[in-house]
């Protein structure tokens, strides 16, 4: 193998997130002035990558952990203005695509918000398996897209008194992801 085929080939295995060290979180314009952050505390995503290089990265998270600083908002984010949990208890994502390119990874897949499926691109980096304390094997993703909210029936928003609305559209997505090879189908 070149080291070209070792820079651009992905880790073969089974891979699967760590739930304590992972995250998924969302940024939005808020109030035309500076940008508002939550996250959800539940994520679950597994990387499987075959020998031949094929490989499919699926995650969800439910919608019931979504995480902000005022518990007013976090109920108005689970309430059919937004996720509608009750309804609509997770997102999801699923890769059609996945190439590593040198450092960049870039997945193509589809989206799922409230039953509303989307193709999205999303880029970001993969590091290289490393053993940790304990004797795991990890890897560390990164990846983040952009998304329009509305497409996804994500549609509340309040306009200001001088003009412009409470929230953007677009919504930036980042997720992080530390997965560990799962050893025993090895």
């Amino acid at each position: 193998m070149s080291a070209t085929d070792t820079a651009t080939r992905l880790p073969v295995g089974t891979w699967r997130s760590d739930p304590t060290h992972s995250s998924a979180s969302f940024a939005v314009k808020h109030m035309v002035v500076a940008t508002f952050r939550g996250s959800f505390d539940d994520i679950d995503a597994t990387l499987t990558v075959d020998e031949h290089g094929a490989a499919e990265l699926e995650g969800k998270v439910s919608t019931g952990s979504v995480a902000v600083k005022d518990e007013n908002l976090q109920a108005h984010l689970g309430s059919p203005d937004f996720f509608d949990t009750e309804r609509y208890p997770e997102l999801s994502f699923v890769s059609k695509a996945i190439r590593r390119d040198g450092e960049e990874l870039v997945l193509d897949g589809d989206l799922t918000i409230k039953d509303q499926t989307h193709p999205v691109e999303a880029r970001g980096t993969i590091t290289d398996p490393t053993e940790t304390l304990g004797g795991a094997i990890k890897i560390g993703v990164t990846l983040e897209t952009i998304i329009d909210r509305t497409n996804y029936g994500l549609n509340w928003n309040a306009p200001l008194p001088k003009g412009g609305v409470t929230l953007a559209d677009d919504v930036k997505l980042t997720v992080e992801l530390e997965l560990e090879l799962d050893q025993a189908g090895a």
